[in-house]
Parts: C-alpha cells; sequence; structure tokens
C-alpha cells in the first residue's frame, strides 16, 4: 500500500495534458499543444558545444554537490548585475529549478505552518507545499485589476501560522508582472511579520511591458529570501534540467544537505553549458524576447476576436489565461477542445481555485500553430 501522504499531492495538470498530447501524436492523431511551457527555439549551439565539449574532455563525474565553483560564480555575477542581489558564488547550489522549489518548502516549512500563494499560480508550488506538511493561504488575484498581487491582500492572509510568501514575477500561468510598489510592500510585510520570501524569477529575462524587481535585492530581503531561477526559460534549456537557489548561509545550507541526500549533484557537463549560457553571448535572449511579444500580440488580438473569451495583456512570460463564458468546468473544457479542435490547452483549475472557469494557453509555440489553433479553438467554442 503506498503511503496515505500520495493521495494529498495531485498530478501536474500541465504534465498529464502532455502525455496525453505525446500519446495522441503516436496514434497518428495530429494536435496543436499549447499545454507545455517551452518555447519551440532550439538551445544555442555556443550552449550545446560546451557540453559536448566537456564530454570530449570526459567531464562525467561527481562534482561538488552544490555545484561547480565556475557556475556558481557565473550565477552570483550574473545575480549582482542583473537584479542586485547582493549575492557570493556561496549562497549558491546548482539545482533544477523546480527541485529548488521543492527543497526549500521541504527546508523551511512544516507541519502547521501557513504559505501564502497567490491564486491563480502553477500548481507545483501547492503541491510542493502539500509535501512539506504545510497549509496553502491563497490570495485571489482578480482578472480586472491585471492579476497584480497586492500587498494589502497579502496582509488580510497573515495568521499566526504564516511561515512564508511566495512570489512569482513574470507569473505562469498568468502573465502579469509585479510593480516595483508591490514588491516592496510584500518585503515591507516579511520583515514586520518575521517572514521568509520565496521568490521564483525564472521569467525575469521574458518580459514585454515594466520591468522586473528582485525581491531579495531591498534592504533587510537578502537575508530573509530564497531566489529561485534557471535556464530551462531563457536559453531555451528546458530538456536541461538546470538552474540555481540564491539563499543566506543559513538557508543555503540546508538546502544543500537536501541536494546532498537526493540527486547529489546535477549532471557535471550540463553544469558547463550552464556557465557558457550565462558568460557567452546574449544575443539570442533578445531576439527570443522580440519573437515572443510578437506572438503575444498575435494571440492576444485573436483572444480579443472570440466573443466568450476575456484576458488582459500579458505583459512578460509566455501565457494566456483567459476565463471564458460557458458553464462548464476547465477540465469539461480542455477535454472539449482536445476532441473538439485538436487543440490541448492546460485547464484552469491546475493553477488553484481561482483558476476555475479559465484555461492557459502557452504562445510558445510557432506562428502557424497560433493562428491554426485559435481558429480551431474559436470554431469549437461557437459550438457551444
Amino acid at each position: 500500500m503506498v503511503a496515505k501522504r500520495m493521495a494529498n499531492i495531485p498530478e501536474s495538470g500541465t504534465v498529464r495534458i502532455t502525455n496525453i498530447v505525446s500519446d495522441l501524436k503516436a496514434q497518428g492523431i495530429g494536435v496543436i499543444s499549447f499545454s507545455v511551457g517551452e518555447p519551440d527555439f532550439n538551445t544555442p549551439d555556443n550552449i550545446t558545444e560546451a557540453a559536448v565539449q566537456s564530454l570530449r574532455d570526459h567531464f562525467t563525474h561527481y562534482t561538488p554537490s552544490a555545484g561547480i565553483a565556475e557556475l556558481k560564480q557565473a550565477v552570483a555575477e550574473k545575480s549582482r548585475k542583473d537584479s542586485g542581489i547582493p549575492c557570493e558564488d556561496k549562497h549558491v547550489v546548482i539545482t533544477p529549478t523546480k527541485h529548488a522549489i521543492f527543497m526549500a518548502f521541504l527546508a523551511m516549512v512544516e507541519e502547521g505552518d501557513e504559505v501564502i500563494l497567490p491564486d491563480p499560480s502553477w500548481g507545483t508550488f501547492e503541491a510542493c507545499v502539500r509535501i512539506a506538511g504545510a497549509k496553502a493561504k491563497f490570495v485571489t488575484l482578480k482578472e480586472e485589476e491585471e492579476y497584480r498581487m497586492f500587498p494589502e491582500r497579502v496582509a488580510e492572509a497573515i495568521t499566526k501560522r504564516t511561515k512564508m510568501i511566495l512570489i512569482n514575477s513574470p507569473s505562469n500561468p498568468l502573465g502579469s508582472v509585479m510593480e516595483r510598489k508591490d514588491v516592496q510592500g510584500i518585503a515591507d510585510l516579511a520583515k514586520d511579520h518575521d517572514l521568509t520570501v520565496l521568490s521564483d524569477e525564472t521569467y525575469e529575462k521574458i518580459i514585454f511591458e515594466g520591468k522586473h524587481y528582485s525581491i531579495a535585492s531591498l534592504p533587510g530581503m537578502f537575508e530573509r529570501t530564497i531566489t529561485v531561477n534557471g535556464f530551462s526559460k531563457t536559453y531555451a534549456m528546458t530538456g536541461w534540467r538546470v538552474g540555481w537557489s540564491i539563499a543566506p548561509p543559513h538557508i543555503t545550507k540546508e538546502i544543500n544537505k537536501l541536494q546532498s541526500q537526493t540527486v547529489t549533484n546535477v549532471t557535471s557537463f550540463v553544469q558547463i553549458a550552464g556557465v557558457e549560457a550565462l558568460r557567452g553571448p546574449q544575443d539570442f535572449v533578445q531576439m527570443m524576447r522580440n519573437e515572443l511579444k510578437e506572438r503575444r500580440d498575435l494571440v492576444y488580438d485573436l483572444v480579443s476576436e472570440i466573443p466568450s473569451l476575456h484576458c488582459p495583456k500579458p505583459k512578460g512570460a509566455f501565457y494566456m489565461f483567459p476565463s471564458y463564458d460557458q458553464e462548464i468546468s476547465s477540465e469539461k473544457m480542455a477535454e472539449y477542445l482536445l476532441k473538439e479542435a485538436h487543440v490541448a490547452i492546460t485547464p484552469g483549475s491546475a493553477f488553484g481555485p481561482a483558476g476555475e472557469g479559465h484555461f492557459r494557453i502557452s504562445y510558445a509555440a510557432c506562428r502557424q500553430d497560433i493562428i491554426d489553433g485559435m481558429g480551431h479553438i474559436k470554431e469549437a467554442l461557437e459550438k457551444l
């Protein structure tokens, strides 16, 4: 018999849809997928070649559990320069970004603790909170307010059991970007109530309007912030499974302890690729951002032509999260669009209670797929 705690952990909604799409394609059924959060760009050749050369050099053995010194130094340099985080290499643990989130919760919260999460937000956040034995306390983000996470709403959610606040900007699945006053307000709350902040900054380089603000860069916040980031979205390195956490020494020690007892270390030659990604040419990042902005505009225009869909224009990442007028669950909507339109989207319920009545579109797909897929969705919704 499996452990009882497994009943409290939902399957990843995104991964579930992705698996269904893979099965359909294996059966020869053509499906346009807007479900997976993966850029349709190839990893830049200079990054790939760095990994290939490291293999030729036989760099295929264990590394220090927290990562090789050169990559930790590169992450610290990038974080100081780009985000103003007062980071040194001793504050860095090289690990897959998703694993960093898991380890952060496992290291910091326990039975009876509460973690404040934006709602809607990426389902992995709540799943990791549950695995750690804690409880998610949701702050509802509203469509008519461009899905901003107002400090006033966060303050209302704080109780004597609150241990951590999570922020994610730009947001998956909303595409919203936090304003400086909102980041500052949450920083003030964290200091006033002696809370830790977990800041997921995976999409920091994919912003079309606004600016990215790292909460760890604000006065008095580095010592109470865990910042997670990675290579997957910025450098089209989703399959490489490498990212990092940045935290003060007492937290980094515990995260590295967990790393040493689980995956041991990130794949050796992948770390060499990470060094090249951060220290090599950055023109790919700008090119991808420009292309995604044009796709964002294309999707927004196409969504706006569908009377039953409603969505503010996202300012970052590569997602739209429209609400719909039809009175069916988001799970049923996803099944209907997959069957009727042969288009895969992710149901809003995968992103928290407030996600019901919405679905997520990932526009990290080619333009023709966007045009065709949105046309299929429009036709299918007109039949409901």
